[in-house]
């Protein structure tokens, strides 16, 4: 593959079902690699409770640095209860290496393409396709915390550059959908809220194209499983994207569909499924990777490998629509019998393209 456009992801496969789907969406990549005409050079490092155990910390610096000279990260999941309540946690790592990566924007998509999977009704769930665009590194998670046994504090905090920041990347990706973006927040209650709205709309006046409105987080909530149809783009901040995306994750029928990228400036992308580690099915061969190879194939996009990551979706789907399913769906299939499957379309598409 004399002249092929090359790439190196650190791959951190982490905890629980972690090392089983990001199996199965790495071995999707190196299949679209072959055909593609790319190459992709991947090495797996320690994260999460994994690296607690081995290294006494859940982001080792061999394992940044690593992440730091990739051209894009691949995460599995990281948790468990076996380190829940120690002086660091799998969840301390995230944190820490969104920080150190500068990853102040997570995309998190979700489509339904077949509402008879959805727990909605399908006169509710059919051609619902929303983007949370969730500020990543500020808000209450990265505030200035208090604890004690009496009472205890967490700052929610932001300036008006994360701000704009954050709304430029809702605003870009709504010109690449359908024109409109909403604003969430809670400016009713909370001043750091006001500051948003603001901004937001100053934001907005540079892009005409765009429309915009505002929407409390409650009233979000509630219509995200009502109306679904009438979001877009969702652009909010730290702590309500979080708890809105994973209520968006029942629209297409499990958390296990969806992937997530968290960006930067320039820097390398960190991808990853939007579920957890799952430690009660973990090692069982059971997970669903339709949410990693979905976050795989986001890693695809940001590389510039727009075919391959479209192929790789539509064979996804293709496997679902033809019965293959994990049990969260409804199915029998196994976690690595989903992955062969996959790649099964990958290899019968591209031979027919070529």
């Amino acid at each position: 593959m004399n002249g092929a456009r090359s790439y190196s992801v650190a791959l951190l496969p982490g905890d629980g079902i972690g090392p089983e789907v990001t199996r199965e969406a790495t071995a999707a990549v190196d299949a679209l690699a072959q055909e593609h005409g790319f190459a992709v050079r991947s090495a797996e490092h320690d994260f999460g409770g994994v690296a607690i155990d081995r290294h006494g910390t859940p982001l080792p610096t061999a394992t940044l640095d690593a992440c730091r000279a990739a051209d894009a990260v691949l995460l599995g999941a990281v948790g468990g209860p076996q380190w829940v309540g120690g002086a660091e946690t799998p969840e301390t790592g995230l944190l820490a290496i969104r920080k150190a990566l500068g990853l102040f924007a997570n995309l998190r998509p979700a489509r339904v393409d077949d509402p008879a999977l959805s727990p909605l009704k399908a006169g509710i769930a059919a051609g619902a396709d929303v983007l949370v665009v969730r500020e990543l590194i500020g808000g209450l998670y990265f505030g200035e915390k208090v604890e004690g046994d009496e009472e205890a504090s967490d700052l929610c905090r932001y300036t008006r550059r994360e701000v704009e920041r954050i709304a430029h990347v809702a605003f870009k990706a709504a010109r690449g959908r359908r024109g409109r973006v909403t604003s969430v927040d809670k400016a009713n209650v909370l001043a750091s809220s006001r500051l948003w709205r603001r901004v937001v709309a100053a934001v907005a006046a540079e892009y005409p194209d765009v429309a915009l409105d505002h929407m409390y987080v409650d009233a979000a909530a509630m219509a995200l499983v009502t109306d679904p149809r009438r979001f877009d783009v969702i652009l909010t901040e730290n702590l309500f994207g979080d708890i809105l995306s994973d209520a968006l994750s029942v629209l297409p029928g499990s958390i296990g569909l969806l992937g997530s990228a968290s960006l930067g400036d320039g820097g390398p992308g960190l991808f990853e499924p939007i579920h957890g580690s799952a430690p009660d099915i973990a090692g069982q061969d059971r997970a669903n990777p339709a949410g990693a190879m979905e976050a795989a194939a986001m890693l695809l996009d940001e590389l510039g490998e727009a075919r391959a990551a479209a192929a790789l979706r539509q064979a996804v789907a293709d496997t679902i629509a033809a019965g293959v399913r994990t049990a969260d769906l409804g199915g029998t299939a196994s976690c690595s019998s989903f992955g062969a499957a996959v790649r099964e379309r990958l290899t019968d598409r591209t031979k027919v393209a070529a």
